[in-house]
């Protein structure tokens, strides 16, 4: 007699009333990405809304090239460029409402741009002449994180206070796929799954971790499966169709702001010019790769559909063109101006009381400072 035998048949231990039991059918993504774009859902889309993103892939595709040569001109320490990532980048802007609020990665320039901070103010850190070259308040943009991931517990930390006071607001927190594999991002999936609270994270899944890829970052089937072990719905969407991206953001800020709790999207997209402008890319991918996705091209993709719909015609792809060409002007001339530092303010904005440690150093550096002038006049 068997030991299975002598103790009978097998009978799972139930679970204890205290420990849930979730349905993760629900919660699972689906099999391939969502589309909309060249798909009979085209059709239903807002043409008004697709000429919108349309126009703003066009100035996000601009404000990239500019950037990018504000770096080999010295006017920038380093970029680091969402080209062919645009449609993520406009629709993480584009969904939310004025009271709700956006937290950037540091590749997620256009996305504050985008959701009204100005150009320059958004490139002062990359210049490094403040932490942050804007106002978080003023239109609700969280500053941009160099440090993977740590911005996603700060998001659910500001969408579970806001639910607590009752406030309509929800947040919306984008990551690379590299930031997947730090702990701040479990972290923050599992609280904001146990608060139920109303935030939204967009992983844009570009395939590198700089030099990394995706098989080397996960196991699991896709980077949205992961969403079924926090106990929250994972959405997959192609990342290159920014009605897609819009569409499925829009469902999860509407699921989060109706009560329903956070939702993991992943949007499967690719970045064309290098990780920074101190990466040499070709060290790690194929010209032959970055090719193929070329031809994946989210403003190629998006204005095939706007003009054999007939929306779109060559003076309004001109004009768009036209107004990106103005930005970047602007932005370029306003770059190359020096811009006037003053020390001191690197204790501005700190804390609303200085620390005795702070006070200590502000008084150092004054001194310094003060010293500094006086030799200069001699």
């Amino acid at each position: 007699m068997t030991v299975m035998e002598q103790r009978g048949a097998y009978r799972p231990t139930p679970p204890p009333a205290w420990q849930p039991r979730t349905d993760p059918a629900p919660l699972l993504p689906d099999a391939e990405p969502y589309r909309v774009l060249g798909t009979e859902a085209a059709a239903k889309a807002d043409p008004e809304l697709l000429r919108t993103l349309y126009a703003q892939l066009i100035r996000g595709r601009r404000y990239n090239a500019q950037a990018t040569a504000l770096t080999k001109q010295g006017r920038l320490a380093v970029y680091p460029s969402s080209t062919g990532q645009e449609a993520c980048e406009v629709a993480a802007a584009l969904v939310l409402e004025e009271r709700d609020w956006l937290f950037p990665s540091y590749r997620d320039t256009l996305a504050a741009v985008a959701r009204g901070v100005d150009p320059v103010e958004a490139l002062t850190l990359l210049r490094g002449d403040w932490h942050t070259g804007y106002d978080p308040y003023e239109h609700r943009v969280a500053p941009l994180c160099t440090p993977l991931a740590t911005q996603l517990p700060h998001a659910v930390g500001l969408a579970h206070a806001a639910r607590l006071k009752g406030d309509d607001v929800v947040a919306l927190a984008m990551v690379g796929d590299g930031g997947t594999s730090e702990g701040d991002f479990h972290e923050a999936l599992n609280f904001a799954a146990v608060w139920q609270a109303p935030v939204v994270f967009l992983v844009q899944n570009n395939g590198f971790a700089i030099s990394v890829p995706l098989a080397k970052q996960t196991a699991a089937p896709t980077l949205a499966h992961k969403a079924v072990g926090y106990g929250m719905p994972g959405r997959l969407v192609d990342g290159n169709d920014a009605a897609a991206v819009h569409e499925v953001l829009t469902d999860a800020v509407r699921h989060a702001r109706a009560g329903g709790g956070p939702t993991l999207v992943e949007a499967v997209t690719y970045r064309l010019d290098a990780h920074t402008n101190a990466d040499d890319a070709t060290r790690y991918r194929t010209d032959d790769e970055v090719e193929t996705w070329r031809e994946h091209d989210p403003i190629a993709l998006l204005e095939r559909e706007l003009t054999d719909r007939g929306l779109l015609d060559e003076a309004g792809i001109q004009s768009a063109r036209d107004a990106a060409e103005a930005m970047a002007a602007d932005l370029r001339a306003r770059m190359n101006q020096d811009p006037v530092l003053d020390p001191m303010d690197l204790f501005a904005d700190v804390y609303a009381e200085p620390t005795p440690q702070l006070r200590e150093q502000q008084a150092q550096l004054r001194a310094e400072l003060a010293a500094g002038q006086e030799g200069a006049h001699r």
